[in-house]
């Protein structure tokens, strides 16, 4: 299901929708151009956010990316540990909802 190849159906989206994928292509690049956070940080972001969402396409786009921006493995792995602490964290804090309540 997941393949890289399924990319190039992006055309599909512009075709059917071209304002809005305009807009969201606008919208990625302003979000990702160098600005106060340096490029290599925002793609650290990127992929511990896309560890979080476990979208392959992400995952892959943004690690090629934070590799060329000089991104190293040791680096890679941190994000990769802070998205699973993330993660255990909000379902710790969710699980507060479910006790100390009488039914």
């Amino acid at each position: 299901m997941y393949d890289t190849t399924n990319l190039s159906k992006l055309q599909n989206l512009r075709h059917a929708a071209p304002s809005s994928m305009q807009a969201f292509e606008t919208f990625d690049r302003a979000a990702m151009a160098p600005g106060t956070i340096p490029r290599r940080y925002k793609e650290l972001i990127a992929l511990a956010v896309a560890v979080t969402t476990q979208c392959p396409y992400s995952l892959e786009v943004h690690r090629t990316n934070a590799l060329n921006a000089g991104v190293t493995e040791a680096e890679i792995a941190e994000a990769v540990f802070i998205s699973a602490a993330m993660q255990a964290t909000a379902a710790i804090a969710h699980g507060t909802h479910l006790v100390g309540k009488k039914p």
